[in-house]
């Protein structure tokens, strides 16, 4: 039976601002405050989603969530009518209406940790909503999410839905941008690398920005997932390097089938997790550990371009590509990196370079928008066709954005209602469009 991985995109909302929530996150914080362009943005995911599917890829697309989020508002005290919540919070806690109105349900990374039926013992694909408990505006996420993925793979036959972990420091659990699969196909279980930012039982852990996951939350999803023990790895990020803004595995790594990608400081005694990667693939095809030192790609670099928050996918035709942010253009060393890459043996053979400006300068690139599922044709067949992306999908949700994004958005605009009822109005919409049902709250009101 035939395997794909399928990437599920978040859409960008009406909301998209830069409110610099993201503590850890350095480009979030240095573009706090700026005006942000809602429109752009939403039509550059698109746009990425597009490329891959003109790639032969299969693409799917997931909703954002509803902002603001009036019932945290509620639950924190502010009360009347929707306008005056608003206008409450944003006299007396700014801040906290800017975290109830981020658009941060964008980068799907963050969606949830997702198996594949060849991977669990059930024979099914496993979601797991990442609690996201290290910020606010993101903490926030969870209930909706999971809405929003029991609408998009609703067929009980062959996916199966886990509540978020618990809203503990110790299950600190950030999603797929700290997951992967090194395989030889699709189809195969392969080797499953968690990797974690801080063990609670260890006092190995960074000192300057906080670890958002922890192994706590790796072992347990890795357990309701029904994941083989044999097979799984539980990998400690390098503490210095989350000091430095590597925020997320993601920004530091990258793997695609047989193929891992990453910085010479990525991980915690990082010559014994190599070895502990190659002990436990077993795969027919030879495994490819790229390591990128230094000396070619500094860690500020690879910060400042996001060449590992690329995306590493396989392409019908054969080989693989990396879809990078074009930020990387613009850093010498990380072009030169890249196009020396391709020429190496390895079977990346390709880069294609897109303009995710908008995201970029929020802190998340390509890699951060997306959430990888690998599906067998059946698995394939059963999720909601209605979110998967072909012409007439993208040539709907384009003409959409263009009809209810506002082209700016600034931080006095959040105290606005009229952003609220055009939000609200646009993803009323978009849930006909994408047959996902009533799964925003102000549609059960």
């Amino acid at each position: 039976m035939s395997y794909y991985e399928v990437n599920f995109d978040g859409l960008v909302g009406p909301t998209h601002n830069y409110a610099g929530l993201s503590y850890g996150n350095i480009a979030s914080k240095s573009n706090a405050n700026k005006v942000a362009n809602p429109r752009q943005a939403a039509l550059q995911g698109l746009e990425k989603m597009w490329s891959l599917v003109q790639l032969g890829l299969y693409q799917g697309v997931l909703a954002p969530n509803a902002r603001p989020d009036l019932a945290t508002l509620r639950a924190l005290g502010f009360s009347g009518s929707d306008a005056a919540v608003i206008d409450k919070a944003a006299k007396t806690e700014p801040m906290l209406l800017k975290a109830c109105y981020s658009a941060s349900s964008m980068w799907a990374a963050n969606a949830a940790t997702v198996s594949p039926g060849c991977a669990t013992q059930d024979a099914k694909v496993h979601f797991t909503p990442a609690n996201l408990n290290n910020k606010l505006h993101r903490a926030i996420e969870a209930k909706t999410t999971g809405q929003i993925l029991r609408a998009t793979f609703n067929d009980d036959t062959h996916f199966v839905h886990h509540p978020p972990l618990p809203q503990h420091s110790l299950f600190g659990d950030e999603g797929a941008a700290n997951y992967t699969r090194l395989v030889d196909s699709y189809g195969h279980s392969g080797l499953a690398l968690f990797v974690y930012g801080e063990d609670m039982n260890s006092n190995v852990r960074p000192s300057a920005f906080p670890a958002r996951q922890t192994r706590q939350a790796s072992e347990a999803i890795a357990r309701s997932h029904q994941l083989d023990p044999a097979r799984t790895l539980f990998i400690q990020q390098n503490p210095d390097v989350i000091d430095q803004g590597v925020f997320h595995n993601d920004v530091i790594a990258i793997g695609n089938e047989n193929v891992f990608l990453f910085h010479e400081q990525a991980f915690y005694q990082q010559q014994a997790v190599i070895a502990q990667i190659r002990n436990g693939y077993s795969g027919s095809r030879p495994l490819h550990l790229i390591e990128v030192k230094t000396t070619d790609v500094t860690l500020e670099d690879a910060i400042k371009s996001y060449i590992f928050n690329s995306q590493l996918v396989s392409l019908p035709s054969g080989g693989m590509a990396i879809i990078a942010p074009s930020e990387c253009q613009t850093i010498g060393r990380v072009e030169r990196y890249l196009s020396l890459l391709c020429k190496a043996s390895n079977p990346i053979n390709e880069v294609i370079y897109l303009d995710l400006k908008q995201s970029m300068q929020n802190g998340g690139g390509p890699a951060c928008l997306r959430l990888r599922v690998a599906l067998s044709q059946q698995e394939l067949a059963a999720v909601n066709p209605s979110c998967l992306l072909d012409d007439r999908l993208y040539a709907v949700l384009s003409d959409w954005v263009k009809k209810h994004y506002r082209d700016r958005v600034s931080d006095k605009d959040l105290a606005d209602p009229s952003l609220m009822t055009e939000s609200q109005t646009a993803l009323d919409e978009l849930t006909q469009i994408l047959s996902i049902g009533s799964v925003y709250p102000f549609q059960q009101n």
